[in-house]
């Protein structure tokens, strides 16, 4: 009977609840995917919050309506504008609507009702916000790290959830790289013999492409594939007797040029787009699979195939031009003129072919653009004005934000992104930025070793904090810190209101040592675990390797410039950040950090628990750091002048900082799996030969420091 009347009660309050939760009705073009799915993720934060969604047109409490404005709004701009019971959302286009009705669904989600809603509108700051996503079939480098990710990434489900997140965070781009896409989505009509699939595996691959950009076109995505040159499918290959190395796993091959190869590309390029309406455009790219050949010819070959298949087809399409990264015969990086004014008059060439400008990608500082802020370099080498002077008229320059640095710490400095783009983002010449990795894929979660239960399900979203600050600031740097801390307070409660700030204080550790420890292509350097590459073998960055690196930025000052001016009487200039100052505001930094994050209870939450430990594990690298750098100053000081006392002081600064590695081990072993570093799959890795990582496993070349200090002879003149 109880029991009976518990139910009857509940059902009774159901019904209350029901009746008393304000109606709401959403207006949209219902003939238009983007606006149907603006309303739909309007709907649910709706509902989520106590209202009422109805299909009527009568009888509402409230009416939110949702429509293109393109006459006053610019594309992608929005205005919510609250008049009584009507709340007109305006967008600039689609994507105004879109982003216009997830900024309603956000202040309902910080608890503001319908009826407190104040006018609001915003406009974008960059118009190229983009995703480079590696996919793990025929990826650039073969490894089992990539590997991991397949069954994943052929999931629909994880699509729609990624995809889900770029426009939330807006990114306006999905950018799918990989080798040699063509076999993946078309069976090629006068070259079937390169398909290596059965009809039923095509059909399956075909429905996975298809349904990606579906899904990306109903959230106002554009996409595109972008691939390396010159490649081809072994099958083909091997049909012809051509590209005998042009083929997945290899991809630092000479460049096969031959007829038969030219037009299986140029041709597939043109069937994919006509098979794939929904794809916007193709990215090239003049490196791997062209050896032998100069920039001239590499140029020359992408005119005549792969831009001559886009041209072809009869719709628009839309072009990413990477700058050529090899100045030589080899796949090496460089830089020179020839090479900028050669893309440069080639590029200026296909003037009104594409839609849009031609988006050309740049990689920021190399492969770590996560250092300084600063363009110290791009692929190669310094970078001259070629591209920007005189302005460009067709061509908008988009920087490359690869992250090789961290994959498992979550990251988030919000004033590096504002900096950045306040340097680097405001140029009449650029259009935007693309953010992601190449040795690493946001799919498979192979990090989390905790079984108890968590509030993300793929990688992605362990980083949500990333994405959304590269997200949300690139389409508009003036978007305040209470809008990332709010996503805490959300998630977390009271718990989060001091996160944003520990994060960017103890993230900031990778910043600094990447700008510390000069750094080039993917596994120079990967910072969260504090490894580079010295010689042929990548490990732990040692005393002797600190103390020896130039930097990155030239503002930092390295170890060895440092006590060689100082003993000879030198002085640095203001502004230059050397080792003595950089220990200082690590130390300072870190320990701020973790007093904000001091007296919060995780043992009810493991999600807050891994943001927390994150906090703890960056501060403690941080630690270590600065100890580091003050044991190395020491030991460069004492193997310069004699002096006894400053090898005791090396020995214990570099105690000290194998003391915080310890700590860094013993919150991480037992939440963090050991991890594949596709990185170091090609190159001779010293921890093992499975090429996992966890910063237990490298505990004794840390150690190595201390013995190094105490075994240090004074350097004979």
């Amino acid at each position: 009977m109880k029991r009976s009347l518990l139910s009857l009660t509940i059902v009774c309050l159901l019904i209350i609840e029901t009746t008393w939760a304000e109606k709401v009705k959403i207006l949209y073009d219902q003939d238009s995917p983007p606006a149907a799915y603006a309303s739909q993720k309007l709907g649910e934060a709706l509902t989520d919050n106590g209202y009422q969604v109805q299909q009527s047109h009568t009888g509402y409490d409230f009416m939110i309506s949702l429509a293109v404005h393109s006459i006053r709004l610019e594309p992608e701009a929005f205005s919510i504008v609250p008049e009584g019971k009507i709340i007109t959302i305006n967008g600039g286009d689609d994507r105004g609507i879109i982003y216009g009705s997830l900024a309603l669904a956000e202040m309902l989600g910080n608890g503001a009702r319908l009826d407190e809603i104040k006018a609001f509108e915003e406009s974008p700051e960059l118009p190229f916000r983009a995703i480079k996503y590696n996919l793990p079939w025929e990826t650039y480098r073969p490894s089992s790290a990539l590997d991991q990710h397949m069954e994943t990434a052929k999931d629909l489900k994880y699509w729609e959830a990624f995809l889900d997140m770029m426009v939330e965070n807006r990114f306006n781009v999905i950018s799918l790289w990989n080798m040699h896409p063509y076999t993946f989505m078309i069976q090629p009509k006068n070259f079937p013999e390169a398909s290596p699939w059965s009809d039923e595996e095509f059909k399956e691959w075909q429905h996975l492409y298809r349904e990606i950009f579906r899904m990306a076109k109903e959230r106002a995505l554009d996409t595109y594939l972008v691939h390396w040159s010159i490649f081809v499918s072994r099958e083909l290959a091997e049909a012809h007797n051509v590209a005998k190395e042009n083929f997945y796993p290899f991809y630092y091959v000479e460049g096969d040029t031959s007829e038969i190869v030219r037009r299986y590309v140029r041709e597939s390029v043109q069937q994919v787009l006509e098979e794939y309406p929904n794809l916007d455009g193709i990215g090239i790219s003049h490196g791997e699979g062209m050896a032998g050949m100069t920039p001239l010819e590499r140029q020359q070959w992408m005119d005549d195939v792969i831009i001559a298949g886009m041209l072809e087809v009869d719709r628009p399409v839309k072009l990413i031009h990477r700058v050529p990264f090899s100045s030589g015969l080899s796949s090496e990086g460089g830089t020179s003129k020839n090479v900028e004014v050669v893309t440069r008059e080639a590029m200026e060439k296909l003037e009104d072919s594409f839609e849009g400008p031609i988006w050309v990608e740049m990689k920021f500082n190399w492969s770590h653009a996560h250092s300084t802020p600063k363009l110290v370099k791009v692929h190669g080498g310094k970078l001259g004005d070629t591209y920007f002077d005189p302005l460009p008229t067709n061509y908008k320059i988009t920087w490359q934000m690869r992250n090789e640095d961290f994959f498992a710490l979550r990251w988030g400095v919000p004033d590096f992104i504002r900096k950045h783009i306040s340097l680097s983002g405001k140029a009449a010449y650029v259009g935007g930025y693309f953010v992601g990795s190449e040795t690493y894929i946001p799919a498979l979660d192979y990090f989390t070793a905790s079984k108890k239960p968590v509030d993300w399900k793929w990688a992605f979203e362990r980083q949500w904090l990333f994405y959304k600050l590269w997200g949300r600031l690139t389409y508009d740097p003036e978007t305040p810190d209470t809008v990332f801390q709010a996503e805490f307070d959300r998630r977390y409660g009271p718990d989060g209101r001091n996160l944003l700030n520990a994060y960017s204080l103890a993230s900031s550790t990778q910043l600094r040592l990447a700008s510390l420890y000069d750094s080039r292509w993917d596994f120079t350097l990967y910072s969260e675990g504090f490894l580079a590459l010295q010689g042929d073998t990548t490990k732990y960055i040692s005393v002797d390797a600190l103390i020896n690196q130039p930097t990155m930025d030239p503002e930092y000052v390295s170890v060895g410039e440092y006590v060689e001016t100082m003993l000879s009487g030198g002085s640095f200039g203001e502004g230059r950040i050397t080792p003595p100052i950089l220990a200082e505001m690590l130390e300072r930094d870190c320990k701020e950090a973790l007093r904000l994050v001091e007296n919060i209870d995780t043992k009810s939450n493991e999600s807050l628990m891994y943001e927390i430990a994150d906090v703890k594990t960056w501060a403690n690298l941080g630690f270590h750091l600065s100890e580091k750098i003050k044991g190395a100053v020491a030991l460069q000081t004492y193997r310069l002048s004699g002096r006894e006392e400053n090898k005791q002081q090396a020995i214990g600064h570099l105690q000290k900082a194998l003391g915080y590695w310890d700590e860094v081990i013993a919150i991480t072993r037992p939440i963090y799996n050991d991890m594949k570093l596709t990185h170091y799959n090609h190159i001779y890795f010293t921890a093992n030969d499975d090429n996992l990582f966890h910063w237990a496993m490298i505990r004794d070349e840390v150690a190595e420091d201390v013995e190094i200090a105490r075994e240090s002879k004074k350097l004979q003149k």
